[in-house]
């Protein structure tokens, strides 16, 4: 029997992770796919996860009255989506539309949050990493504040 233990382990997000604490995510793991165009978040629903991109393309984005979405950024293989599940009240802060045919692996936020309740080194190590995927999403929505709205003196 396979398990999703080997992708996770490679994967540098996770580097670092003590063998426990892999097996302990594991646990939250499951296999998921998205057509193209399809939402995989939206804004205000309940963030129960976090996705591992296998392959594929992933919009996120912001909704903005009367126009077309803003487009944030794009994630691609190996790029973690979703940091929601993680800060209370739980709820996505933005969209996020599969551009193309992506496959990733989806962990339980709900499960991990109770691992991390239970295990305080691996809800330190959790947080520690996606403190900087946050940091990032942060500049890039930023950056393209910038471009659709301009500088103005």
């Amino acid at each position: 029997m396979h398990t999703l233990e080997p992708i996770l382990e490679r994967h540098p997000f996770f580097a670092g992770f003590e063998d426990h604490h892999l097996e302990l995510l594991v646990g939250c793991a499951s296999n998921v796919r998205f057509n193209a165009g399809e939402h995989i978040l939206r804004e205000g629903g309940d963030a129960n996860q976090f996705y591992l991109i296998r392959a594929g393309a992933v919009r996120l984005e912001v909704f903005a009255r009367e126009r077309e979405p803003i487009a944030i950024q794009t994630l691609g293989e190996g790029d973690i989506l979703g940091w929601s599940w993680l800060v209370p009240p739980y709820r996505w802060s933005l969209d996020a539309r599969a551009i193309e045919l992506t496959r990733a692996i989806a962990l339980d936020g709900a499960c991990l949050r109770q691992k991390c309740e239970e295990d305080a080194q691996l809800g330190y190590a959790l947080h520690k990493r996606f403190t900087s995927i946050i940091a990032n999403q942060l500049r890039a929505t930023q950056l393209q504040l910038l471009d659709v709205y301009g500088r103005h003196p």
